[in-house]
C-alpha cells in the first residue's frame, strides 16, 4: 500500500472515530444547512386572520375609500355594484338563494366570516396583481363589498378595532361534520358483502316514449 494511501485511510479513520459535536441542552439535530428564519420573513407568510379578527393587520378604511379603489382595479371583473362582468364571479346580493337550485354564492349570501372575505382578497386580488393592496387599501376595498351587501352603512370604517361588528349574514350556515351522529342509523356492524341490491322490477317500458329499437332489424335487442 502506498504512503499516500495509507494517509488517507488513517484521515478516515481519525474522521469516524472523532466525536460528533456537542448538543446542548436547547439544540436539535440537523444537516448543518440554511438558517432560522428572521421574524420578517415568517411575517410575509404568516398573514392568515382568525374569524374573531386576531391576526389581522394594522390599518384601517372606509366604505367611501374601498369604493374608489374597487371602481379602479376591482370593477371591471365583477361589476360596479358586485353583479359580475362576463364571467366573473358575482360578489354582491344573492342572499336567499342557497338553498334553490341556482345558489349565488357571494360576500352577502354565502360567506361565514369576515376573515373569510378579508384573507381571500388579501391573498388573491385584484387579479393578477395580488397583494399589491396596503393594509389601508385591503380594508378599505372589504368595506365597500360589505356595503355592497348591506352588511354595514355607508359611514362604516373597517379595522381592527371595528372587525367585531360585522356581522354576515350566513355565520349560522356553517356548523361542524356531525355524520358521526346524524348517519349513524346508516351504519352496520355487518355490512351486506353480496347480493346486497334490491331485486330490479320493470315499472315501464320505452316504446311507450316511442324509442324503443325495432327487435326486428338485425343487431337490435329486444326491451
Amino acid at each position: 500500500m502506498s504512503r499516500s494511501v495509507s494517509a488517507l485511510v488513517a484521515l478516515l479513520m481519525l474522521a469516524l472515530a472523532a466525536p460528533a459535536p456537542a448538543q446542548t441542552k436547547n439544540s436539535k439535530p440537523g444537516l448543518g444547512i440554511g438558517r432560522v428564519a428572521t421574524p420578517a420573513e415568517i411575517a410575509g407568510w404568516d398573514i392568515d386572520v382568525r374569524p374573531d379578527g386576531q391576526g389581522a393587520p394594522t390599518g384601517s378604511g372606509s366604505v367611501k375609500a374601498g369604493e374608489e379603489i374597487y371602481m379602479s382595479k376591482c370593477a371591471a371583473c365583477h361589476g360596479e355594484f358586485g353583479e359580475s362582468a362576463g364571467r366573473w364571479p358575482q360578489v354582491a346580493q344573492g342572499k336567499g338563494t342557497l338553498a334553490s337550485h341556482d345558489p349565488v354564492k357571494t360576500v352577502g349570501s354565502y360567506y361565514p366570516y369576515l376573515s373569510s372575505v378579508f384573507d381571500y382578497v388579501r391573498r388573491a386580488m385584484p387579479f393578477g396583481d395580488a397583494q399589491s393592496l396596503s393594509n389601508d387599501e385591503l380594508y378599505a376595498v372589504v368595506a365597500y363589498l360589505l356595503f355592497l351587501n348591506d352588511i354595514v352603512d355607508d359611514k362604516f370604517v373597517l379595522s381592527k378595532e371595528t372587525w367585531s361588528k360585522v356581522k354576515m349574514p350566513n355565520a349560522g350556515g356553517f356548523f361542524e361534520d356531525d355524520r358521526a351522529t346524524s348517519e349513524r342509523s346508516f351504519w352496520g356492524r355487518n355490512p351486506c358483502m353480496s347480493n346486497c341490491r334490491p331485486a330490479v322490477k320493470i315499472l315501464n317500458r320505452a316504446r311507450v316514449l316511442d324509442v324503443t329499437p325495432d327487435e326486428k332489424k338485425p343487431g337490435h335487442g329486444v326491451d
